[in-house]
């Protein structure tokens, strides 16, 4: 195109509100088409570049990507195309730069008969795009595409192998059907009512989130003594020291559900989860005017056990995994009303009132996590938050 041409294209997509990710599937032959195709991409402000160049053209495609800091994603067109087989990709793109990765078609894997959740823990970390696509038949050339969850190619196990990925990408909904050609919108709309209900987050965000595959504390203050360590692989925060507590400064939250896996590092350990903190941590004055989700199963009195709000509402059962497994809580603040479900189970449902330590509550506050001292070690990870009118 012009300058002029995408001057325009650029002010219309502004106007739509429309980003441009990926571009493609684009051929590079040489590094003149190549640098072409990478300019245009910059002035398009595009991240992605989706290809399928010939091999011994990879390194000049992964020197292009660096220097216009640009992800390329080999894309996999079915055998006997150049990239069919996951093991022919992996081996030439194994020991490029983390700019290349890939561009992967469900579909296609499914007629070359590829199990597109194996393919997929081969490139942890290099996936940039998904075309997600359900097929009738595995292993045949011919097959066509079906609605999302109605086919072979088994859409949940990919979705959760991606999930287990913390898989930041696209997801890029194809439906090529030749017989649907003409209105595919129905069987698209039929395949994403079964993605979503097969969603167990949906509606959430991921408030310790990953960017460029690393998870990091963004977001989130340190008030008190002690800290939180993050392991930027696996998204698992582990608190030392204390007493102090990590909180999420990005916003305030006033109904919520919160979904967050915690595991006791010991049988002492003494930590919980602080909902609705009002103000900005700055002295320990939020201990009294915020409600604590405890966790704590050395302590005899109920009131002061995992899934109690802490010196007000006692737990009404014991769900708790032993010492050293992982624990899952949803912690739902809907109004004045506290529901606590630990590990599936229903342990506080609690009309919420200042009572114990607690002197006043808000509306509307900030999620803390407690690091209580350096003998109760906590770990917390998968912290997801979806708010509720």
């Amino acid at each position: 195109m012009t300058e002029a041409e995408i001057s325009t294209v650029k002010d219309r997509l502004k106007k739509l509100g429309i980003t441009i990710l990926q571009f493609g599937v684009a051929d590079i032959s040489d590094e003149t088409s190549g640098r072409k195709l990478f300019e245009f991409a910059k002035k398009m402000e595009i991240g992605t570049i989706v290809s399928e160049p010939a091999f011994h053209l990879l390194p000049m495609v992964d020197k292009l990507a660096n220097e216009y800091r640009i992800n390329v994603a080999i894309h996999n067109h079915p055998k006997p195309s150049r990239y069919w087989h996951p093991g022919i990709t992996y081996y030439y793109i194994k020991d490029l730069s983390g700019r290349i990765g890939i561009c992967a078609d469900t579909g296609h894997w499914t007629r070359s008969g590829i199990i597109s959740t194996e393919a997929l823990k081969l490139f942890k970390g290099r996936i940039f795009d998904v075309h997600l696509k359900d097929l009738n038949e595995f292993g045949n050339n011919d097959a066509y595409d079906v609605p999302h969850g109605s086919g072979v190619t088994k859409i949940q196990n990919i979705l959760a192998e991606l999930s287990l990925q913390n898989y930041g990408g696209t997801l890029t909904i194809e439906y090529e059907k030749e017989a649907d050609a003409m209105n595919p919108s129905p069987p698209i709309q039929e395949g994403l009512v079964y993605i979503k209900k097969i969603t167990y987050y949906s509606g959430y965000t991921e408030i310790l989130g990953s960017w460029n595959g690393q998870y990091n504390k963004h977001g989130w203050n340190h008030y008190g003594p002690g800290y939180f360590e993050l392991n930027p692989e696996s998204g698992v925060l582990t608190s030392s020291g204390g007493m102090g507590l990590l909180w999420y400064s990005a916003r305030m939250y006033d109904n919520f559900v919160l979904d967050v896996d915690f595991m006791c590092h010991a049988p002492n350990t003494n930590s919980g989860i602080f909902i609705r903190v009002p103000e900005e941590v700055k002295s320990n004055d939020y201990i009294y005017k915020s409600f604590e989700i405890q966790i704590d199963d050395n302590n005899q009195e109920s009131i002061h056990r995992t899934g109690a709000v802490y010196d007000a509402e006692p737990v009404k059962l014991d769900a708790t995994n032993p010492t050293g497994e992982w624990n899952h809580f949803r912690i739902t603040f809907q109004d004045d009303e506290i529901k606590v479900e630990l590990n599936g189970q229903l342990v506080n449902n609690w009309e919420a009132e200042p009572r114990g330590k607690i002197k006043s509550f808000a509306k509307k506050g900030y999620i803390g996590l407690q690091n209580h001292d350096s003998d109760a070690k906590v770990s917390f990870r998968n912290i997801f938050i979806k708010e509720l009118k």
